[in-house]
């Protein structure tokens, strides 16, 4: 579940809750705790999967989410976004224009090319996952497949550059270089992050653009949450009036693809390679 740039993405009730559950980086100093990483990682990336293989036109997103909490419920798992944040669903899912944190709704029926956005984020004894991908429904009657392709492409570059010492910013370059080269632009208000014992954690922003004012560098056993942001044309998304989902308002079109990752020394370890990306 992605973080909104220069600002917590949720209200919490402190001050000092804010600190306690955003102050601390994630490394992994024993087994335990990279089998703890592992295990809630392969459960959302297992979940994620089922679900993009499950949906099919005609479908609503509220009957595609009750999918997705029956395989987290069955693994043990918590839905992040609902247990933390009071979500109102157990995954993300967000259509078309919708940009990222769509409310599942009985309401919102899938058609045939449709843009999906997916996004699984969950807790296991202790320790928290996240993970998300765009896909075209069916047949790309649209032309979704380039910008999908494209997202998806860049994340896999972007991650095999990433180890401890490399500057965050150098990253968020590569991304939107990539993008423009081929002919897309990234979306600047919305950010990858830390995670690890909570579902937002240290570094707070992992931008998919060349935030020169970030300073930060990846540190080696640290966990992050990195993702791209892609977009046909916007730069910036906008909250809509439910307080979750963010849009274009333009009529661009934005493909999302996440993967939490353990940065090493070399390539990190992608701890939801299982998710079909």
């Amino acid at each position: 579940m992605s973080h909104t740039a220069g600002r917590p993405r949720f209200e919490i009730q402190t001050f000092s809750d804010y600190l306690e559950r955003n102050s601390a980086v994630m490394s992994i100093t024993s087994k335990a705790e990279l089998l703890g990483m592992q295990r809630i990682s392969e459960v959302v990336a297992t979940t994620l999967r089922e679900m993009v293989a499950y949906a099919s036109p005609g479908m609503s997103t509220q009957e595609l989410d009750n999918y997705g909490a029956s395989l987290l419920k069955t693994s043990g798992a918590r839905s992040a976004p609902y247990v933390t944040y009071g979500f109102p669903g157990y995954t993300c899912i967000s259509v078309n224009t919708a940009a990222a944190h769509g409310i599942p709704s009985s309401a919102v029926i899938l058609q045939e090319g449709d843009l999906i956005n997916i996004d699984v984020s969950a807790e296991l004894d202790g320790y928290f996952a996240d993970n998300g991908r765009s896909f075209v429904l069916g047949r790309d009657t649209k032309g979704h497949g380039k910008l999908v392709s494209a997202s998806t492409e860049i994340l896999q570059k972007a991650i095999k550059n990433i180890r401890g010492g490399v500057r965050i910013a150098d990253i968020g370059w590569l991304i939107e270089t990539e993008a423009k080269r081929q002919g897309f632009n990234t979306i600047k208000n919305l950010v990858g992050h830390g995670i690890g014992r909570s579902l937002h954690e240290d570094p707070k922003e992992i931008p998919c653009f060349n935030d020169r004012s970030n300073k930060q560098r990846f540190r080696k056993n640290s966990i992050v949450a990195v993702e791209t942001f892609i977009s046909t044309k916007a730069q910036y998304v906008y909250e809509a009036s439910n307080g979750w989902t963010y849009h274009t308002r333009d009529g661009s079109f934005v493909a999302q693809h996440e993967h939490t990752i353990m940065i090493t020394d070399s390539e990190p370890v992608i701890l939801t390679i299982n998710n079909g990306m």
